[in-house]
């Protein structure tokens, strides 16, 4: 038997007392997929809030620093980000926060209005009635959100407050939710700060969204997902528009940090 001192993220210590030495290696494990698990999430946050900005050098030293953690369960997060696409790791010059680029944005665009359009359609066969009625919920909370904006921008909350991975979550298909809301989803959230989202399409947005919920509720699986793909394409557009005319009010991300 094993008296066992746990540290946590924050440097307090907590005690575990008589482990047998089996269990102190799987306290140990667990505790260390924990910390993975947590450094990879504020992380990831970051980098998508653009606090840590896009292509910044990503130093273990200085992140080991910054989150109070050893190098394994660092490099198990760095390995995590790489997995989604959101750090870029090129042989002699290390890893970079990714920087995306107009036509890679486009890129996903074209795989979200495919995807999320099958999403939506397995959503309306899929969803419980009590998911579809959170789901207006959550639109009536972005139409609040609108009017105080006054129709220049359509913000929306990471995970699920979020209206597109709602619908994603709801189609019940992991390949899908894995695909989407583990890779694209995040890219998605890093360009919205990089470029910036402010523009004049929520009012039309919102409505599109209503549309969507409407043919869901309705269980009418080919019209969410035709409604989908229109939604998708049209913002798609409207990107489009922007990339060729862009706001110089945008906020943007700052400058590179070698972090």
């Amino acid at each position: 038997m094993v008296d066992v001192i746990h540290r946590d993220l924050r440097g307090v210590e907590s005690y575990s007392p008589g482990l047998r030495p089996s269990a102190m290696s799987a306290s140990k494990a667990n505790t260390a997929m924990t910390i993975a698990e947590s450094v990879f999430r504020q992380i990831r946050q970051a980098i998508v809030e653009g606090s840590i900005p896009a292509g910044s050098k990503i130093s273990e030293t200085e992140l080991a620093k910054t989150y109070g953690v050893s190098r394994g369960p660092l490099r198990e997060a760095i390995g995590r980000l790489e997995a989604c696409s959101l750090v870029i790791r090129k042989p002699n010059v290390g890893a970079r926060v990714m920087t995306m680029s107009s036509s890679q944005l486009l890129d996903i665009y074209f795989v979200r209005e495919a995807l999320e359009g099958m999403a939506a359609r397995l959503a309306a066969t899929h969803m419980t009635d009590e998911e579809i009625d959170k789901l207006r919920e959550l639109l009536s909370q972005h139409g609040n959100e609108i009017e105080q904006e006054q129709g220049q921008a359509y913000f929306q909350k990471e995970g699920d407050l979020d209206f597109h991975y709602r619908i994603i979550t709801g189609s019940k298909n992991d390949r899908l939710i894995n695909l989407l809301c583990n890779d694209l989803y995040y890219q998605m959230r890093l360009y919205r700060c990089q470029f910036g989202m402010r523009g004049h399409r929520a009012p039309k947005a919102y409505s599109e969204h209503e549309h969507i919920v409407d043919a869901i509720a309705n269980r009418d699986g080919e019209m969410a997902e035709l409604l989908m793909r229109l939604h998708i394409r049209s913002s798609r557009k409207n990107i489009e528009r922007m990339l060729k005319n862009p706001d110089p009010n945008a906020t943007k991300y700052p400058q590179p940090l070698n972090l």
